[in-house]
């Protein structure tokens, strides 16, 4: 069988051709994984200094800081009032209030907590008073008391020991001066605030608690 031979000029052009476009092939492919290996970084950048997370924690004040610090140890006392009242109330509409203070203040201690974390500032710790934790400044050395609405250690001792109907007279006139503290805190928030959910979590406090308040006062017959 014949084969027919390509003339010698023929295959050295096709040859030259050849090289061109595997040269060719090489810098595209080069080009495109340079692309992709920029591209790549640039997500790796983003990813571990995100502009909206930097932008997130650096959009807040200290009103901010001094508002979840507060709000803190305000709320925990109100749940130690609330889960007396399991046991110790006898009345059903102060037990499902209780209950409902339980609901609304638990998770937002643990939200104002997330916040201070993320700001790389002091969680007040369970026990610790308001003397001792920073930013908190309340004209008095005094400590938590000083807050508005914050209870003192002989009022707490008072609501522990009582029972039934007392108790329930007593956690009621304790509870509305403590939502009148926080109503007053969250205003302060809502004014001089700079972080949005802190402020947004400041007008749900001033409109929920304002509520519970004319709740308490109906049920201590005065309004």
């Amino acid at each position: 069988m014949s084969t027919t031979r390509m003339p010698r000029a023929a295959r050295t052009r096709r040859a030259a051709v050849l090289a061109v476009a595997t040269v060719s092939a090489a810098l595209v492919l080069t080009a495109c994984g340079g692309d992709d290996s920029g591209h790549e970084a640039g997500h790796g950048t983003s990813a571990s200094a995100s502009p909206s997370a930097s932008a997130s924690a650096a959009a807040h004040n200290a009103q901010d800081v001094s508002f979840a610090q507060g709000m803190i140890p305000h709320h925990r006392q109100a749940l130690e009032m609330a889960e007396l009242a399991a046991d110790r109330a006898s009345s059903a509409d102060v037990k499902d209030l209780a209950a409902r203070i339980e609901k609304a203040q638990d998770p937002e201690i643990e939200t104002m907590s997330g916040w201070l974390k993320a700001w790389g500032e002091d969680v007040p710790a369970a026990s610790e008073s308001m003397e001792s934790m920073p930013g908190m400044d309340h004209g008095s050395d005094s400590g938590m008391s000083d807050m508005p609405g914050m209870m003192g250690d002989a009022d707490m001792e008072k609501l522990e020991k009582a029972s039934g109907e007392d108790f329930d007279t007593m956690f009621l006139t304790m509870m509305v001066e403590h939502h009148e503290g926080a109503v007053e805190m969250a205003k302060t928030e809502k004014a001089k605030g700079a972080y949005e959910p802190a402020t947004a979590m400041a007008d749900d406090i001033v409109t929920g608690q304002t509520a519970e308040i004319e709740e308490m006062n109906k049920l201590l017959g005065k309004s």
